[in-house]
């Protein structure tokens, strides 16, 4: 850990921050400096204000990219030389063809309170955008596809994340967000468009760069592609169903948005080049309704699919304990009184605390045999007690599927059953649970039931490029901005960042 500011640090510490490693780009970053030698700068840099802005009320600190890319390549360098001896590779003739694949991860953290100090009135709610590098491969002459050198092996730890940007602002404040990681996303553009060559391992290597966004729930993919909130009838994120639609048909669908055809519909929604009206135009540009600013990889994140998934069903058992299926519009009182039962027994059977807002851990504990038998004790009818075991049965068989770095090692028999079972639940949830599915959904039941195998074919894995690294991660920025950071505003997510 690296407590003490910058100028009194030990060169061997200096060596773990970004800054420290000698590169170039070939041909040079568009935009970009050529310097190396760049530590933490102002997250506002290359934000150019016109006169009628408002000043932006935010502090945030940040590496440049590419230098903090170097800086983690230089970590990996053991690994990376080890990778190509395990292969036979002659590292003297490996100086060129490395491709580097890196997952990036985007996340509002509530709740951190303000510290004293001059400077704006920040918002009370920061955000932390990181990558972690997944694979390295290299292609070498005669062969076709690449060799990987390096996968990492834990992708979804908070070690292997590397915090790039930490700001101050509301993950809803379009304008601000925009503002901030619009450099962000330039030297990322530049960056797939050039080679950087850095040594490693004592020779000069030469590296290109895949960048997939997948670390993001369903709210910040909306925010970045310029679709309406999670309440839109244009339920997903990766095709153009309704929810209407997605009712009747649970799971026939395929991915069709991108982030090039959201760009599109987006020039439709500003033009309306065929003068329709407000509804003849929403549904000609699918729920696109502001410009899509940063590319997000069409995929589904394995955390909050977790926790919207619990919630509904956390929904479904209230139901079932008030026998909802026989009778229409029961009063608050009564769901009320369901909910304090459904918590007391999950309290006493499976010692599960109630929450006030669902998180993983809780999720993961719900969703499970036990906590389905707790449930069914509190269940009059047999049939509807059969019914919820038989839900959650197919549940368990599907989870493992989204959930693994690597499927079709870990579980290829439920991997090879998914659209079977999916079928199946989808036909419990339109037979006896038709009294909560009838024209409604939710947006990741949809997402679980109609998309996983297509993302699992193209991706090779869901659960891997979870956002769960950066999740993490927001616990380790409350802990060192408590315990390790200066107390002044200006200063305090410079020694975040460092840690």
């Amino acid at each position: 850990q690296i407590f003490q500011p910058l100028h009194t640090l030990r060169n061997a510490e200096k060596e773990l921050l970004p800054g420290f490693h000698q590169f170039e780009w070939q041909p040079a970053l568009k935009n970009v400096s050529s310097s190396w030698d760049v530590g933490i700068i102002d997250g506002l840099s290359g934000w150019t204000t016109f006169v009628d802005d408002v000043p932006a009320d935010t502090i945030a600190r940040r590496f440049r990219y590419d230098v903090a890319l170097v800086s983690a390549l230089k970590d990996l360098e053991e690994d990376i030389m080890d990778g190509l001896r395990e292969r036979g590779l002659e590292d003297s003739m490996c100086t060129s063809g490395f491709t580097v694949v890196v997952k990036e991860a985007c996340d509002g953290m509530g709740d951190v309170s303000e510290k004293h100090g001059t400077g704006p009135a920040v918002p009370e709610k920061a955000v932390r955008f990181s990558f972690t590098i997944m694979s390295i491969s290299i292609r070498v002459e005669g062969e076709d596809d690449g060799i990987t050198i390096f996968q990492e092996q834990k992708p979804n730890s908070e070690l292997s994340c590397r915090p790039l940007c930490l700001m101050f602002v509301d993950e809803s404040d379009h304008e601000t967000l925009t503002a901030i990681l619009g450099p962000v996303v330039a030297e990322r553009k530049a960056m797939m468009e050039s080679r950087l060559i850095v040594s490693v391992g004592g020779l000069l290597r030469s590296f290109r760069f895949f960048f997939r966004g997948t670390g993001y729930d369903e709210k910040m993919v909306r925010e970045m592609e310029g679709l309406e909130a999670s309440g839109s009838t244009y339920i997903c994120t990766l095709c153009d169903s309704t929810r209407a639609e997605a009712s009747q048909n649970m799971v026939l669908h395929s991915i069709t948005r991108s982030h090039d055809e959201n760009l599109d519909r987006y020039e439709i929604w500003r033009t309306n080049p065929f003068s329709e009206s407000a509804d003849e135009l929403r549904d000609r540009v699918k729920g696109v309704s502001a410009k899509p600013f940063m590319e997000t990889q069409p995929t589904l994140d394995a955390l909050h699919c977790d926790i919207g998934n619990a919630t509904e069903f956390y929904k479904i058992f209230q139901d079932e304990i008030g026998e909802v299926y026989q009778r229409s519009n029961p009063s608050r009182e009564e769901r009320r009184r369901w909910r304090s039962t459904l918590d007391k027994q999950l309290r006493k059977k499976m010692k599960l605390k109630p929450v006030m807002r669902m998180n993983g851990n809780y999720a993961r504990r719900l969703m499970t045999r036990e906590a389905v038998e707790a449930v069914c004790e509190l269940v009059p009818s047999e049939e509807r007690r059969e019914a919820l075991r038989r839900l959650m049965e197919l549940y368990v068989q599907m989870k493992p599927v989204w959930r693994s770095t690597c499927p079709s090692r870990d579980c290829p028999d439920q991997l090879c059953r998914y659209s079977y079972n999916s079928q199946q639940f989808a036909d419990l949830l339109s037979t006896m649970f038709k009294y909560r599915y009838d024209g409604k959904i939710t947006n990741y039941l949809h997402k679980t039931l109609a998309h996983v195998p297509e993302i699992v074919e193209r991706d090779g894995s869901i659960g891997a490029w979870a956002s769960e690294g950066n999740e993490s991660g927001n616990k380790l920025f409350r802990r060192f901005r408590k315990m390790n950071a200066r107390q002044s505003k200006t200063f305090e997510l410079e020694d975040v960042l460092k840690h």
